[in-house]
């Protein structure tokens, strides 16, 4: 008798929760729809709106390009030595190169410039959102007659969607660089077969997935974490705040987009 009397009050909950979830993403999808409108409009870049632009674009990916940079060299430059002395010993010298284009540029440097970015940039950038409406500004800004989506929120997430889309980049011609080096050396003596076999592994169709996959990463990991703090409740019941939502849904965008290029580049 208990059992039956629980499970009504159990798919309730369970309605409850799907029809949050659902709802959540939604207006995601409705934040991203509205901003990609204010960002082709011409009143969205007045002389006030493209001084917080470039304050922001710069903010979220000057201070973290050096580090970022660093750190993608290290784990370069590792991950390259593995794969090189891993396939000498088996005899696959041939193979080393494109191994390390396919496991690095295309999936090991994206990822990881999309997180760290998340961490650097769009988390703090959300994190701010939840300041302007707590102390009170955001209100003030309606009162004035301003939109504070067009005002705060635009240029903090095309910040975020820059800093993906430069990380990505510099790393990723840095990572080629060194892949160059460690396997040739200082000359140029093995550029034509180098280039060559970047160019087989960057075709049409893997060029096309690695360049979405990119801005899909910049869009969840810019989007996502302001998203949640302008619409997400908290869930005592749950032990869940705002900020922990956006990072599931950030994460689960991710793993998705991830494993859909994947699919697209090996099946």
């Amino acid at each position: 008798m208990g059992l039956t009397a629980y499970e009504p009050g159990a798919m309730a909950e369970l309605r409850r929760a799907a029809w949050r979830w659902l709802h959540g993403w939604w207006r995601i999808v409705h934040l991203g729809t509205t901003l990609i409108v204010l960002a082709l409009s011409p009143a969205s870049y007045d002389a006030e709106q493209r001084t917080a632009l470039a304050r922001h674009v710069y903010l979220g990916s000057a201070p973290a390009l050096a580090w970022f940079s660093v750190l993608s060299a290290l784990l370069s430059l590792i991950v390259i030595r593995i794969v090189l002395v891993t396939s000498l010993s088996y005899g696959l010298s041939q193979y080393a190169i494109e191994m390390v284009v396919r496991v690095l540029v295309l999936e090991l440097i994206p990822l990881t410039a999309a997180l760290f970015a998340a961490l650097r940039c769009t988390l703090p950038q959300a994190a701010d959102v939840a300041a302007l409406r707590a102390d009170g500004r955001w209100a003030e800004l309606i009162e004035q007659g301003q939109d504070p989506v067009r005002r705060e929120v635009l240029p903090r997430v095309a910040a975020g969607v820059f800093a993906v889309c430069l990380l990505a980049a510099v790393s990723c011609g840095l990572t080629l660089v060194l892949a160059y080096l460690s396997v040739y050396g200082f000359n140029t003596t093995g550029f034509a077969a180098y280039t060559r076999t970047v160019g087989h592994v960057f075709g049409p169709a893997v060029a096309l997935i690695f360049g979405l996959k990119i801005v899909f990463f910049a869009l969840a990991v810019a989007l996502i974490p302001v998203a949640s703090v302008l619409y997400d409740r908290p869930h005592p019941r749950l032990g869940t705040s705002t900020e922990l939502q956006g990072l599931v849904r950030m994460f689960l965008l991710i793993l998705l987009i991830e494993a859909v290029s994947l699919v697209g580049n090996y099946y």
